[in-house]
Order: structure tokens, then sequence, then C-alpha cells
């Protein structure tokens, strides 16, 4: 174990990756003075601003990921899609790596994190393996799966790509020619959420289940509400089935498990991310500790914080609008400012275009059908579009 104090002056702690997500874990850290470094494309990124340290690079080289990390006490990540040979070695040198890549390797391909949970024995919908969208017809034509279905790209998905939902013969068209995961479509009532943590003493917490509802086109995130309306007994089997999850990887930090509650009253796995996750972003208002803060007390082996609420909440994505590409500009901020209870997250993107994802807001109130009806009013009112109202018709 590193004995180097986290608090210390000299004690460095990296992230691949300067999204969003990024930004929001330098804004944790910098609570205890903590500085952060990180690894990504251009310091322009949203965590530029707000890292001690800023490396150019790009997180799939091996050599940029592995020159950056020999450096750090600890190397955590925002995104699974990284260099994992890189990790591999550094973590054999000696860097404490979160999460660590043995389960990285199996998280980031979708068809290996199916398997783990057959083997495992978690509850997740049926699947199949197929190497190409080829192989998928041929499936179909011979009778191995039926419609509908839905298809997963093993690989590389994020923030809604990579999912194909393949109703009928109609969408043939649909099928996309990549590795993939075809699974059966099942009937839900509700999609959720649950964010656990684990720190290096094997210390575990579970943040209260949330409740999705999906933007129809995009197939991101539109709402989330906090708590979900669930009975007791289903989000207190949700957060031991997500419990289950991240002991059986392993890890330190936070697992996001995303789950189906189907209409037979099952809980399906559906998939897990090993970093902060966009349905945890409501807990920065509305919990005694941030999604954020939590990841960094699993990493640095510190106590794991309260997951309580503070406040019932609704958290929206805030999307660039269809048909505008070019310098954001945020209309009806002013308006969603002066209302009670909303706060407003902006990541700091110049460049908007459809249905990016540019902010998130979430909404405090005591009554969470209050909190309902003023998001659907925030998203209304505050809408990302071009700078000047020029409008680029994308094709």
């Amino acid at each position: 174990m590193n004995k180097k104090s986290v608090f210390g002056p000299d004690y460095r702690l990296g992230i691949l990756g300067a999204g969003q997500l990024g930004k929001m874990l330098a804004i944790a850290a910098a609570d205890w003075h903590l500085p952060v470094r990180a690894l990504d494309q251009s310091g322009d990124f949203p965590a530029g601003p707000y890292c001690a340290q800023f490396t150019e690079g790009n997180f799939n080289d091996p050599d940029a990921v592995y020159a950056f990390g020999k450096a750090l006490d600890v190397l955590t990540i925002e995104i699974e899609h990284v260099a994992i040979d890189a990790l591999f070695r550094l973590e054999a040198e000696g860097v404490a790596v979160h999460p660590r890549p043995g389960a990285l390797a199996v998280i980031k391909d979708k068809g290996l994190q199916k398997q783990f949970w057959a083997r495992h024995g978690l509850p997740t919908a049926s699947f199949r393996l197929y190497d190409d969208g080829d192989a998928v017809r041929q499936a179909l034509d011979a009778g191995q799966i039926h419609f509908p279905f839905v298809q997963k790209s093993r690989t590389e998905g994020y923030d809604g790509r990579g999912v194909a939902v393949i109703r009928s013969q109609a969408d043939w068209n649909k099928i996309m020619d990549t590795p993939c995961v075809v699974e059966d479509l099942v009937p839900i009532q509700k999609e959720l959420a649950v964010i656990v943590s684990r720190n290096t003493a094997g210390e575990v917490a579970a943040f209260p289940a949330v409740e999705m509802t999906f933007h129809p086109e995009a197939n991101l995130v539109e709402f989330l509400l906090c708590p979900a309306r669930i009975p007791a007994e289903v989000e207190q089997a949700a957060e031991a089935l997500a419990l289950r999850a991240i002991e059986a990887f392993d890890i330190c930090g936070l697992l996001a498990v995303e789950l189906f509650w189907t209409t037979a009253g099952e809980l399906l796995i559906n998939e897990v991310a090993p970093r902060p996750h966009n349905s945890g972003h409501h807990t920065i208002n509305s919990c005694y500790t941030s999604q954020f803060e939590q990841h960094l007390r699993g990493i640095l082996g510190l106590p794991l914080g309260s997951t309580h609420m503070t406040s019932p909440s609704v958290m929206l994505n805030l999307l660039g609008e269809p048909g505008h590409s070019g310098p954001a500009h945020y209309e009806g901020i002013g308006e969603c400012l002066a209302m009670e209870g909303v706060k407003i997250h902006l990541y700091g993107k110049a460049q908007t275009k459809p249905f990016r994802k540019m902010g998130h807001v979430t909404v405090l109130d005591a009554d969470l059908d209050r909190a309902m009806a003023k998001a659907r009013e925030v998203q209304g009112r505050l809408k990302v579009k071009v700078k000047g109202g020029k409008v680029k018709v994308e094709k």
C-alpha cells in the first residue's frame, strides 16, 4: 500500500480523459486542494481549466498513457475506451490503477461483460454473440434469433451510439456490421440505475436507485428521477444486486449499474460503467456526498461518504438542439437561474451539435412531482443553439 499522504503536497492523481466527467472530478478534488492531472487531446476540453497539469495526448495511445501514468500515485479514468495494455504495464510497475485493468478489459467489451454476468450467476437478458452483421442476418434466416431484439456493438458504444433496436424485417438495414451482442427485447416497466462504491479496504455503499426516461431520438437519458418510483423491496433488491456486481469485479471507486425492471417483476443487469456516470449527476446537489467525491474516496483509500439524499431531485440532460451546429449559445438560461431549486451545470463545450451533451440541470424539491413539473418547464425554456441564431442543417 502506498504510504504517501493523499493530502500531502507531492501526491499525484491522474485521469485519462478531460471531458465533463473529468471536470467534475477535478472540481470535487479541489475541495481537498488535491491537484489533478489529466491526459487528453486538447487543453480546451471541459476539464482542462480545472487541472493542475494537463498533458496533450491520446488516451488510446499505449505510449502516451504509459508516459503519463508512470509518474503518478493513482490513475483513474472517465471513459472505458483507453489503452488497456498500458494500464496493465503500469499496474505491474506499482501504479495504483482504478478500476483495475483486468476488470476494465471485461467491462469495455459488452460481450465479455455479458459472459461475466452468466459466470457469476448475476441476472441479465438472454444473449448471443456474433462476429458481424452478416452473422446476425444468417441467424435470423436460420430461426436462431427472432424479432424483436436489441443489437449492441461489443466495443466503442457510448452515449446511445452502438445500439440498434431491430423490431421487424423493416429494420433489416439497421443491423450493424460489427462484432456484437444480440439480446432479447425484454418487456420493461422501468429502467433503473444504482451507483455503488467500494474503497481499497473493501467498504461498500450504494446511492439510492434512480429512474431513467430516454429521449426518443437520441437514445440518451432525458429525465432522471430520484428517488425512483418503485416499491421499497425493489429498491432494496436493486441496491443489493449492484453491490454484488462491484464485489464480483473487485474494483475500487464507482460502478454505475443500469438495470431493467421487467413487467414480470425481474431485475436484470443491462450494462455497467466503472466510473462516474450520467445517472449520478444529481448527487452533486441532492446527496450528502456526490458521486465524484465518492469515486475519489474509493480510489484514494479514504472512508466512503454518506449516500443519503438531502432532497428529491430530477435531473435533465442539456442537449444541443436539432439542426444547430456551431458556437454554443444558451437561450433562456437567465429565466431558469431565477427558478428556485434549479441548479445548472454547463460543461464548457464551445461547439454545439444536435443532441450533444452540453450540460445538465438538477431540480430540487421536497415533492418529486413538483420537481418533475419544474424540470419540464426548464426543458422548454433552456435551449442550446448556435450563437447568433444561425442554423446549420445537419444532413
